[in-house]
């Protein structure tokens, strides 16, 4: 069920609030996939209870009220405790509501808890060594991919309606991609960040993981919008951003990469993505072949600053080394090693590129591309196979889509086809600044279109 449908049945009396919400905590305690590190099941359920007592009244905040829906363990809920999926913060509860939360409760959302991640947000396996690892609903023996593992696996495994997670180099669209959802990384600052543990303070987006693309932009429509808190909140107007019914892409210009994107590429998911353009030019798009700025030196920029901002943003609790599970203090050792200078060159080369790819939108309208190379890899493997040699499994998952984050622009994945072995494929959808709505249209027409995969096993 979507949660257009949910919200069409509350409204309809067919359903409570009480009852979507009590069902999704039973569905909690049966999961097996260990999606949550923390259920507010109390809070919820008075949540809901207020939704119920609140629409029977007539007053309807929006699609979202009464809605069973949770948040990735980085964002701040009062009288919470937010790990990060860290040892650091231990079980201190915040004082305070993030942004997010606050608006997502003010749409009348019902926050189910915090959701499992992988530890500080800095990886793509979501293995967490304090919580344990989260296992793809497709195929428990497979990763969900990070850090907003939880959140992907949640939603894809029907726990729940949507999730929020953040994205520093891929983290929101990896997860999407690996478990079969739509996940969107809005704009740069079009999000905030207020009340949300850090990984790069340049780099981190939040967005929603959703079932379908209507859903994800339901949940944009609530949390979208300036913050003064926030100081690198966008003052832009907020559209609607949810696609009407029968939208068009009928005259679109879509770029089809010549270069990078294809490149040592699984051919499962080469096939599918290449699939999912040939429907976009079937519904009136047209598909112009484009060669795109150089991707890979856009993706070395993008790791020496995250590298350097992930370990400024960890260095007071560096103190105590035991506090780090072993891949992530790697990270942050190299971090440490990476001069002044390197970074301050990263940061000028980065606003070359963005010139650079600026140009590319006077070309087209939007860029497709696979999210990942491959298919979820299993937990525990550290190499993917493709084009006839080995890759490092993290470099590999977060190539097609860190740059993207280098650059501040939008960008959706939503799924395009399942593997031989059942696993989700993923196809990314990127676009100007500020151009949520439509790449989200594009990516309702497709899903509108067949475009996408069946609904996860549910005893998977």
């Amino acid at each position: 069920m979507t949660i257009r449908e949910a919200a069409d049945d509350l409204r309809a009396r067919k359903v409570s609030a009480g009852e979507l919400t009590a069902a999704a905590l039973h569905r909690i305690e049966r999961d097996t996939h260990n999606t949550f590190i923390t259920v507010t099941a109390e809070h919820a359920l008075r949540r809901a209870r207020e939704a119920d007592a609140e629409l029977a009244a007539g007053r309807d905040r929006g699609p979202l009220h009464g809605i069973p829906i949770a948040v990735k363990d980085l964002f701040a809920m009062r009288g919470v405790r937010t790990t990060g999926g860290s040892r650091i913060h231990g079980d201190q509860a915040a004082g305070y509501d993030s942004t997010v939360v606050a608006r997502l409760e003010a749409a009348g959302a019902v926050i189910l808890g915090k959701l499992n991640m992988h530890e500080l947000a800095y990886g793509i396996t979501s293995a967490n060594p304090y919580f344990g690892a989260v296992r793809n609903p497709w195929n428990a023996k497979h990763s969900p991919g990070g850090s907003s593992g939880g959140s992907g696996a949640a939603v894809a495994a029907g726990i729940l309606y949507a999730a929020m997670g953040s994205d520093t180099g891929g983290s929101i669209r990896i997860p999407a991609a690996f478990c079969g959802t739509v996940g969107l990384k809005p704009t740069y600052g079009r999000v905030s960040r207020y009340g949300v543990l850090p990984l790069s303070y340049s780099l981190d987006h939040m967005g929603p993981l959703a079932r379908t693309v209507r859903d994800a932009a339901t949940v944009l429509n609530a949390i979208a919008g300036h913050d003064r808190r926030d100081d690198t909140s966008s003052r832009r107007a907020v559209p609607d951003f949810v696609p009407r019914d029968g939208c068009s892409i009928r005259g679109l210009s879509i770029g089809f990469p010549l270069n990078f994107y294809f490149d040592r590429m699984d051919a499962d998911v080469e096939s599918a993505v290449r699939g999912a353009i040939a429907r976009a030019e079937s519904l009136g798009a047209e598909v112009k072949p484009v060669a795109v700025p150089d991707i890979a030196a856009l993706n070395a920029v993008a790791r020496v600053i995250l590298l350097a901002e992930a370990s400024a943003v960890m260095e007071p609790y560096l103190g105590d080394r035991t506090k780090f599970g072993p891949d992530v203090l790697a990270l942050l050792d190299q971090g440490r090693l990476i001069p002044a200078t390197d970074y301050v060159n990263a940061q000028r080369l980065r606003r070359k590129m963005q010139r650079e790819f600026s140009a590319l939108w006077t070309e087209i309208d939007c860029l497709i591309t696979p999210t990942t190379p491959s298919p979820a890899p299993q937990i525990g493997q550290t190499t993917v196979r493709l084009g006839g040699r080995d890759e490092d499994a993290r470099l590999s998952a977060t190539r097609l889509v860190r740059g993207i984050n280098l650059l501040g622009l939008p960008a959706l994945s939503i799924p395009c086809g399942l593997s031989p072995a059942g696993l989700p494929i993923g196809m990314q959808i990127a676009g100007p600044a500020f151009e949520e709505a439509l790449i989200l249209r594009i990516g309702a027409a497709l899903e509108d279109s067949g475009v996408g995969i069946p609904p996860c096993p549910p005893n998977s």
